[in-house]
This record gives structure tokens, sequence and C-alpha cells, in this order.
């Protein structure tokens, strides 16, 4: 479900001389357009709510390459804004290592990406899993991993000119050697503390892997364990494992997106595994669970799982499972999928009690296809969200697509293609996609797709949305 360190045939991919290393990442550069064009430049689409009378329609802009330089395989991006400057953060796996490009516009124009310091694959280590974050102060901040002399941990390299150049701020070392760890978030809160959760065993020999022909892998046994730590110096020192999951050591818990209200107080969404035959920790199913910390991460509640009638995550899922945003009203909302014996589908819910409580989910694709849906959530304005998910249910590819919801009228939009192309379905095209709101009705998406005339390797598209409210 995640990039691991067992990874290491899809991490091989990741190669190719990214051109362009010094230029300012803002700089604004040539991007190239979709060779597939099966609509206008801007589609205008929408879907009435016939109980209410409510809609979403959307003009879209025509996807446009902005990893083209960087030859190779470009996949897994992931994304930030920072909406009072208008500007556009995307970081992926690719350039030799972890690939960045920033864009000035609001998503318009790319600049030459840029491999972040820190990030080059040699010797025997390895370097995957992006996250980004922008901090009030306008500091950009991406964290990856990185395996390196037996131990695996994250690394966060800053920037605070906009993304025209980084440097590495911090190594986190892991207090356990040959440890395992693996998929990073990182957020900034309103005082510019930094937060950032990430996947951590003790020991790497309790994890055995499964991995997937085209995707990614995920584990069977494991000592595994949601933690954070947070640092207050802008990166440069951080605190112990703040331990999210119950059960430590082998609490059977990753993939922790984590979010910070208005107040400081800390919200995570997991993915919680049921352990059996302790000490080999079997993982079986799998839930999704939100916790939340009113002190800074030193305790937090009692895990709630959510939708726990929708069905459960499977084993095999290789794909980052679970999104989590907070809306204006301070509505939280969570998004994951859940696999059947033969099926897939991806769900939506929200809370309006700070996560103690949460709404029954509400499906997102049309189909329950047993193929992945990468589900991600962002806020819109108050009572409004919209999900976009990354998907190979159409039988010519992986698309993206987008779907906007309304915590009192229920769906205001049929599902609908962001992407113009299809990626190959045999080409990995990362586990996480880009998603941000840059107002409440103007949204960017960024995603790996292997579209030809490059399709046996992923590019990094992006898109912008306008959305109508009527």
């Amino acid at each position: 479900m995640h990039a691991r360190p067992r990874r290491a045939t899809l991490r091989s991919l990741i190669a190719g001389l990214c051109a362009g290393v010094t230029a300012l990442a803002l700089a604004v550069g040539p991007a190239q357009a979709a060779p597939v064009d099966t609509r206008s430049s801007t589609q205008s689409t929408g879907h009435q709510n016939p109980s209410t009378g409510l809609s979403a329609s959307y003009a879209i802009s025509t996807p446009t390459d902005i990893s083209a330089v960087c030859t190779g395989q470009n996949a897994e991006t992931i994304q930030a804004v920072d909406a009072t400057l208008n500007a556009v953060y995307e970081t992926w796996m690719g350039c030799k290592g972890i690939g960045f490009a920033g864009s000035p516009d609001g998503g318009a124009t790319f600049g030459t990406p840029v491999m972040l310091p820190g990030s080059t694959g040699q010797k025997g280590s390895r370097t995957w899993d992006p996250a980004i974050t922008v901090a009030p102060d306008g500091t950009v901040y991406v964290a990856f991993m990185v395996s390196r002399s037996g131990l695996t941990y994250p690394v966060v390299d800053a920037s605070s000119d906009h993304g025209a150049s980084f440097k590495t701020v911090s190594a986190i070392v892991p207090p356990d050697a040959n440890n395992w760890g693996d998929r990073d978030f990182i957020t900034a809160g309103p005082d510019g503390t930094l937060y950032l959760t990430w996947d951590y065993g003790p020991s790497t020999a309790a994890v055995t892997f499964v991995c997937a022909p085209s995707g990614s892998c995920s584990f069977a046994t494991g000592d595994v364990n949601a933690v954070m730590q947070k640092s207050t110096d802008g990166g440069r020192t951080w605190s112990a494992m703040s331990h999210i999951s119950p059960g430590y050591p082998n609490s059977g818990a990753d993939s922790a997106p984590v979010v910070v209200e208005p107040d400081g107080s800390i919200d995570v969404l997991y993915q919680g595994y049921v352990v059996t035959n302790v000490p080999t920790d079997d993982l079986t199913v799998a839930y999704t669970y939100a916790t939340r910390s009113t002190d800074g991460g030193a305790t937090w509640t009692q895990p709630v799982r959510i939708g726990g009638d929708a069905g459960t995550m499977n084993n095999g899922e290789w794909w980052i499972d679970g999104s989590e945003a907070l809306g204006p009203d301070g509505t939280l909302y969570a998004t994951w999928d859940t696999q059947g014996s033969n099926s897939d589908t991806g769900w939506l819910s929200y809370s309006q009690d700070h996560g103690a409580t949460w709404s029954a989910p509400v499906q997102v694709p049309a189909d329950t296809l047993n193929v992945p849906h990468v589900m991600q959530v962002v806020a819109g304005p108050p009572g409004i969200v919209y999900v976009g998910w990354l998907s190979s249910s159409d039988p010519r590819g992986y698309a993206q697509y987008l779907r906007t919801f309304s915590t009192t009228k229920g769906w205001l939009s049929a599902p609908v293609q962001v992407s113009q192309g299809f990626g190959t379905g045999s080409v990995w095209p990362g586990d996480t996609f880009g998603f941000s709101a840059l107002s409440p009705t103007r949204l960017v998406l960024a995603w790996g797709s292997a579209v030809a005339p490059t399709a046996s390797n992923d590019n990094i598209w992006t898109a912008t949305v306008g959305v109508t409210l009527a």
C-alpha cells in the first residue's frame, strides 16, 4: 500500500538526469500539452442534484506535463499551495531523487524542475515518499524518506525563497538500528510549529511484504506504528516520537495524514490493522481511525473507527489509503477505500465535533470495480468538500477524477474526469496525487500518468479547475 524499502525494483525506475538542477524553480518554463485531446481546452460540466436544485460545474484546463525534462520515471506527486502568493508547489519521485517544481501563477505555468538536496540515490541509498507543506511565514518544507547505512528515516528540506532554492535542515535519525520506516506526512501549525508523522517499526526484520506487479508494496507482518515528531525551530531539531496508535511497538498502524486546527489541536487519520499471532505480528484486515491531540502530541484520544460498516482494507492494497481535510467551519473530512473479495469502493465521511463522531460513509466513485481508487479530499466553502481520486476503473487505464459534496445537500455533481489522456494500467502511477484549493472554488490537481508517447514511464501532469456552485 505504500512506498516501502522492499520496493527497490520500482525505485530503480526513478532514473534519468533532471535538467536545470540549478535553475530557479519558479522561473516560468515551457509546459508540454497533453498528447491526447478529447475535449476543448476548458471544459464546463456539471450535474444538478434533483432534490435540491444545487449543482457544481467545472472549468478544467488542459493538463500540462511539468516533468518532461526529467527523463525516466516520474510518479507519486504530492502538492501544497500558498494562497497568499497564488503559488503552487509540486514534489514527486523523479529527477534522480525527489523532484520539485513551483508555479507563481496558480498552476498556469511551472518552472523547470529541480532535484532536492539530499535526495540523490547513491551507494545503496534510496529516497521515496515526498511530503510538502507551506508554513505561515511562506517557508516551503519538503520531507522524504531515505534508507542509508541500515537506517530508514525522514529528511526535511526547506526553502525560504518560495521554492527558488532549498537546503537540507534535518535528518530525523531514528533511535533503533536496522529500523523500518515509511510514508511521511508534514504540516505546519498556525504558530509555525512543524508536525511530521511517519510509519515506524523498531525492526525491519519483522516486516514482510506483499508487492503488486504493477503497483507498490504492502506488508503481511510487522511491528508497524504511526508516530509523530514536531519541530519549533524551522525543522532544525525534532522532538522524540509521540506514539499516535495505541500498542507501541506493535500497534499495527500506518499512513497517518495530519492537520492542525486554528487552536493548535492536532487531528490525525490512520490505517489500523488487526494484529494477530504476536510476536510475529501478522496483519490482517484494516480500518480507518481518527484521533486527536490537544497538548501538542503528548497524548492522543482513544481512536475512533470511521465507517466500520463500509468494509475493511486488505493487506494487498499498495496505495496510500486515507486522506483528511479541515473545513473553514471546523468540519473534518475523511476519505479512504475498502476492498471486498472482488471489489474496491471509495468512501467519504465527515465529523462536526472534532472527530468524536463521524457521519455514515458515502460512496464516492460510481463504480466498485476491483481496481485501485486512490482517494484524497480538499475542503471548499463551509459545508462543501471536493473529493478526487486516481483510478484505473476505465479499461483505457488510469485517469484523475473529481466530485463535489455538500454536508446538507449531498452530491452536487457526478464524477468528472480531470485528466484527458489515460495512463497505461500496467505502469505504477504512484501512491498519491496532488490536490489543493487556492480559494474555496479554485482547485489545482497533479498526478502521475504514463500517457502516450511516454507510455512506458509516468510523467507528472497538472490541471486547474474552477468550480461554480449554483
